[in-house]
């Protein structure tokens, strides 16, 4: 018995197959359309099976827009701190309990969530200064600013560790009043 051999290019049929070259090409003319025909149609279900919120992001959680420069003038006041403040967004499908979840800045600065529950495709607003926290917005509780004018970065972290997502910035301008859009 001899053995195997691929496709020989130098006959006219195959040692492997016993198909003459015109044949072999015209197998793989018919074969590549409908190949191509049903990628396609695999591709264009599996687009169309993804959800809309996972074009824009990767997870369910997420840093959204960030006022580390609040208007007016920076005096420590009440009014003053809150005004500086970071959007975290649920734009998931589920609730989720934000327990141990952390949002830090470069300097290391942490907020360290205690127990809230995150409604799906809602917003959470950590604001620097004093107050009561209710639905909706929590507060640092901080005497002093967090975010830097000048440039910085904020990062929520899992309890876990592990870096969920993150948002820099430069300094403060005109033009972008201290406010950063992270998504």
């Amino acid at each position: 018995m001899s053995p195997l051999r691929p496709y020989d290019h130098t006959r006219s049929t195959s040692t492997f197959t016993g198909t003459t070259r015109k044949e072999h090409r015209m197998r793989i003319r018919t074969a590549v359309p409908i190949a191509l025909t049903a990628a396609t149609a695999l591709a264009g279900s599996l687009l169309a099976a993804a959800p809309v919120s996972a074009a824009g992001h990767q997870g369910g959680l997420h840093l959204g827009t960030v006022q580390y420069d609040g208007p007016g003038k920076d005096d420590r006041s009440k009014r003053s701190l809150n005004a500086e403040w970071v959007d975290i967004h649920n734009n998931g499908r589920k609730k989720l309990q934000l327990k141990g979840l952390k949002l830090k800045d470069d300097t290391g600065y942490t907020y360290t969530f205690g127990s809230y529950t995150i409604g799906a495709g809602k917003t959470v607003r950590v604001r620097t200064g004093k107050g009561g926290n209710g639905s909706g917005t929590v507060y640092w509780n901080r005497g002093s600013y967090v975010w830097n004018n000048t440039g910085d970065k904020a990062r929520l972290i899992k309890p876990g560790g592990k870096l969920l997502d993150s948002c820099s910035w430069k300094r403060s301008t005109s033009a972008n009043k201290g406010v950063k859009s992270c998504h």
